[in-house]
């Protein structure tokens, strides 16, 4: 059957030829889709520990805005901690798949729209009540790869 197409040697040379460049480029793109993400576990340890917030103004307490960087799949910081009061989340996607943000717990629930790749979105959220908060990514499958932190609001 294979014979059919081929006439002579030169054509099964271009043949042979054809095939080695496709299965190249495949084990190329197999290998980068497979690749090391060092950045990622260096990021890891050093958010590792709680990073407070900075304050939008003096004086009184709340009106910080907390930065938040989301990548495949990591929220950075992942444990942040600030004064009760209003906060702003500025979440920005540095991933390559759409993210959003929520924030929940002491009966808050608030989540910013889907944020596209390289896109951001604030989130401007009540957390006048001392204690945990949960954030995390509701994107589908997102959180259980560790896409979530934690907020503590203590003062």
């Amino acid at each position: 059957m294979l014979r059919r197409g081929f006439t002579g040697w030169a054509s099964r040379r271009a043949y042979l030829r054809l095939a080695v460049a496709i299965l190249a480029v495949a084990a190329g793109l197999s290998l980068a889709a497979c690749g090391d993400d060092d950045d990622d576990d260096e990021g890891s340890e050093q958010t590792a520990a709680s990073t407070q917030a900075t304050t939008g103004g003096g004086g009184g307490g709340g009106g910080e805005a907390v930065q938040i960087s989301e990548t495949e799949f990591a929220v950075d910081p992942a444990d942040v901690t600030v004064q009760p009061g209003e906060v702003s989340f500025e979440v920005r996607n540095d991933g390559s798949t759409v993210h959003d943000l929520e924030v929940e717990g002491e009966g808050v629930e608030e989540k910013t729209e889907i944020i596209q790749p390289g896109q951001s979105a604030t989130l401007t959220v009540d957390l006048s009540k001392s204690g945990s908060y949960e954030m995390y990514c509701t994107v589908d499958g997102h959180r259980d790869q560790g896409m979530e932190g934690e907020v503590t609001v203590q003062g």
